[in-house]
């Protein structure tokens, strides 16, 4: 006789929304001393002409350093690490995102249903990418950080939120994972500029998703 299949795995208990990692800590900033607040502004400024002049490709920590006229190492000191560098970058950008899922006004932020809140973010991430998809994908963390990485950590711990007051019988950990894989910058580089998909058929595929993951009936 074969074995009855085991009960589908029980959801966590909700984790309050004040208890997401923070994206960028902010508690070292205060800290940095007037001329290395300034050298950071500096290397930043001059890594996000590079971007702008050549594409992020063509930035390298060795030409930040020559564009904001200082050493190599102090480019390595700052920020570790190229992809350090385009993280940060990026930061000013990730802390708005955060800030309007987190606390903005619905449908985005608290206020809305869940299964509208989803459906908010999926499209506001596909639009900010359209908009910073090459810095993205440049700023993209190795394998081995690629989940673990704090702004990745955001966006999961916030999906497995919202998808435990829609669907909280599943299990929304692993159900976060694949609804994010969607949003991925890699594959909306390959739908959009090698398969030339219009960003729109994206948007209206997440709706779907959202709509048949959450059992929410598609609006007209």
């Amino acid at each position: 006789m074969s074995a009855v299949p085991s009960p589908a795995p029980t959801p966590q208990e909700p984790v309050a929304p004040q208890e997401l990692p923070q994206l960028v800590p902010d508690a070292d900033e205060p800290c940095l001393r007037a001329d290395a607040a300034r050298n950071r502004a500096r290397l930043l400024e001059a890594a996000a002409r590079l971007v702008a002049e050549r594409g992020a490709d063509c930035v390298t920590m060795e030409a930040v350093a020559a564009a904001a006229r200082v050493g190599k190492g102090t480019v390595f000191r700052r920020f570790g690490d190229r992809t350090g560098l385009l993280t940060a970058l990026l930061d000013h950008s990730e802390k708005k995102f955060q800030a309007a899922f987190l606390a903005g006004p619905p449908p985005l932020g608290p206020g809305a249903p869940p299964a509208e809140r989803l459906r908010a973010f999926g499209l506001a991430m596909i639009r900010r990418s359209a908009d910073e998809l090459e810095l993205q994908l440049a700023a993209e963390p190795g394998a081995d950080r690629r989940f673990t990485a704090p702004p990745r950590r955001v966006l999961r711990h916030h999906v497995t939120l919202l998808l435990r007051e829609a669907v909280p019988d599943a299990d929304c950990e692993i159900l976060a994972h694949t609804l994010l894989a969607q949003l991925d910058p890699a594959l909306i580089h390959h739908l959009t500029r090698q398969c030339g998909m219009p960003p729109e058929r994206l948007e209206s595929a997440w709706v779907d998703l959202v709509d048949r993951v959450t059992g929410r009936a598609p609006s007209c």
